[in-house]
């Protein structure tokens, strides 16, 4: 009889921490569905007068390349962006190259560039972009970050700066696949629209700000060159949140400024990459944690959401597992398993309702099979997960 209890106390337990993450998910689909007032075309006609009326500013930008080992991507990235619909002065690129081939260097070495070459004991991001802002003179309106692999529109720049004209500090673009190859990488693109749905999207509709994401990010240049110096783990984009929203700073999501990533496309690169991100969120949990009760008083939601976030199980070891136990606790008690199996519907619901209609259909949930293995790989990570690790995590690029 104690045994019993003590299996259905624990039973309990596992299903309220599942169950908190579940519904954080559910709450933040459902609001991405709310309603939005359509504009009418009188108030159209009006904002265009009014911005007639007021001269829109033309802001310089200064674009990051932050480069690790990058050689199969970064040259046609640089090149692609050189082509933006943005008079020539406004913008500046510049590619931080660690650890890169000479011909590669070369290559960027004849483009309308700056070319920087740290050598770093140990390489990370956010050291790339310390290093880049000690180096380039010169003053911007804002910085804007993108990885080796992104490929954006022409217009990217020119919508940037009509979004940068809203007076925003803190903007994150709406970064999705360029590949979808095979499973996993059609997987990691769902899973990238699935944030952008919760993390983003939902998040602004309600007033709050939005995740960051690690590229495709544009910050006031003032602002970014005060506090890139502050960044000192592998999760830099999580620290860079938390900079902004301990200042009080709103962060926009913008999902009509694209901005085109490569997904990982085999289980090896699918591993390195999640325990990359796993163990930046156990870093930025921590971090969070001690300012969470001033946050609390000073009435600072942006912030105390933002650490309960951290907290959260990983999406789709949430939904292995409560899948798993929901069929353990089956064969235990059938008293007990409604609730499991009820949490594993909403959590199903959820991320179909987050997923973007254009991804609903058959040839990507049917590749839902990837997901076991997957989840497995991530289970093997937390093994590996070590907090006070600051060292950098590569994730190669692969040929298609």
């Amino acid at each position: 009889m104690i045994i019993w209890l003590i299996i259905h106390i624990i039973e309990i337990f596992l299903w309220i921490l599942l169950a908190a993450s579940g519904a954080y998910i559910l709450f933040f689909a459902l609001v991405s569905m709310l309603w939005k007032k359509p504009v009418s075309p009188l108030s159209t006609y009006l904002e265009g007068q009014i911005r007639s009326l007021r001269e829109p500013n033309q802001y310089t930008f200064l674009i990051l390349y932050p480069a690790y080992n990058e050689d199969r991507v970064i040259v046609n990235s640089v090149h692609t962006f050189l082509g933006q619909y943005y008079p020539y002065k406004g913008f500046h690129v510049a590619v931080i190259s660690d650890h890169m081939q000479p011909e590669t260097n070369e290559k960027l070495a004849q483009l309308p560039i700056t070319l920087l070459q740290p050598v770093f004991e140990k390489s990370s991001k956010a050291k790339a972009m310390q290093y880049a802002m000690d180096q380039i003179k010169g003053d911007y309106d804002y910085v804007v970050i993108l990885d080796a692999d992104n490929v954006v529109n022409s217009d990217f720049l020119q919508q940037l700066n009509e979004v940068c004209n809203k007076g925003y500090k803190a903007i994150q673009c709406h970064r999705c696949a360029k590949n979808s190859n095979n499973n996993i990488a059609v997987l990691d693109g769902v899973s990238e629209e699935i944030n952008n749905t919760i993390f983003r999207k939902a998040h602004n509709r309600i007033g709050l700000s939005s995740a960051l994401i690690g590229s495709g990010m544009c910050f006031s240049y003032k602002w970014f060159k005060e506090n890139v110096y502050k960044l000192s783990t592998a999760g830099e984009d999580r620290e860079l949140e938390a900079l902004l929203l301990r200042q009080k700073i709103y962060i926009h999501y913008e999902p009509t400024i694209h901005v085109y990533d490569e997904k990982v496309s085999n289980k090896d690169n699918f591993q390195k990459q999640r325990l990359r991100w796993m163990t930046a969120q156990i870093q930025s949990l921590f971090s969070l944690l001690p300012y969470a009760p001033k946050a609390l008083l000073e009435g600072n939601i942006d912030y105390i959401d933002k650490t309960f976030q951290q907290a959260l199980i990983p999406r789709s070891m949430l939904i292995v597992l409560t899948f798993i136990l929901a069929l353990c606790i089956t064969l235990i008690s059938r008293e007990w398993c409604l609730k499991w199996w009820l949490l594993f519907l909403f959590i199903c619901l959820s991320l179909y309702v987050s997923t973007p209609k254009q991804l609903r259909s058959h040839s990507v949930f049917g590749k839902l099979l990837s997901i076991p293995t997957l989840v497995w790989k991530m289970i093997l990570n937390i093994l590996k997960i070590d907090r006070k690790n600051t060292d950098f995590i590569h994730t190669k690029h692969e040929e298609n």
